[in-house]
């Protein structure tokens, strides 16, 4: 299998904007306008990510404006309600917080925002400290690589090992992202596997597969 450079340290954003549990909402209003962020992470004093503070969070307390004091406090069992009354970071995060380890690989980050519907993750080590923040659009900078460096992969990382011997005979074409392979190979089933490692690198659109076997062999192209 090919082993993709590509892993969230590789391109998360650092440094991050981040606040102390005991941020006051004043502060975290600030914040979040000040960095142009919609969210951050909110941390321990060993700088451990304990949740993550958002403008949905702080606009509880506008949402229930209009309410008495007294009422808020007698709803404090919702959540709503509760970050309504609530006035530092402790207390209007969403804990625990949803976070990624720098190794984790792009696919791996891409598929827990999709299931959780979030647009970004606080990035930590083996101890949970902070180290890095990645959102969906740090995801899809793989998709900037050139299409010689996508070509070259796929040529090291898939053709050279699936074809040990008979690799010469694939050429390896990228075009906008989109990967072609072209000519004859003798070993017809393993094809579809280099069809199928090619998708794997990093920054492929698509994969387009017209190998072949040689006229001596069983049959037409391979599709």
């Amino acid at each position: 299998m090919p082993r993709s450079p590509y892993t969230v340290g590789k391109v998360m954003t650092t440094p991050v904007v981040a606040v102390q549990a005991g941020a006051g909402f004043k502060e975290i209003a600030d914040t979040l306008k000040r960095w142009q962020v919609t969210a951050m992470p909110v941390l321990d004093g060993e700088r451990r990510v304990i949740g993550v503070v958002s403008e949905a969070d702080l606009l509880a307390k506008e949402e229930f404006h209009d309410r008495p004091p007294g009422m808020i406090d007698q709803m404090r069992g919702l959540d709503r309600t509760a970050k309504a009354g609530a006035i530092v970071a402790g207390d209007l995060m969403s804990a625990p917080a949803l976070t990624v380890h720098a190794e984790a690989t792009l696919p791996q980050a891409a598929r827990i925002m999709a299931h959780n519907r979030v647009k970004r993750l606080p990035v930590v080590d083996g101890d949970g400290v902070l180290r890095g923040v990645v959102s969906r659009s740090d995801l899809l900078k793989v998709f900037l690589r050139t299409d010689d460096d996508i070509a070259d992969e796929v040529r090291r990382e898939v053709i050279d090992r699936v074809f040990p011997v008979s690799h010469r005979g694939v050429q390896v074409t990228v075009g906008e992202g989109v990967v072609t392979l072209t000519g004859t190979v003798p070993e017809r089933d393993l094809i579809p596997l280099a069809q199928r490692l090619a998708h794997t690198v990093e920054g492929v659109v698509a994969v387009e597969c017209v190998l072949g076997v040689p006229p001596y062999g069983s049959g037409a192209p391979v599709i």
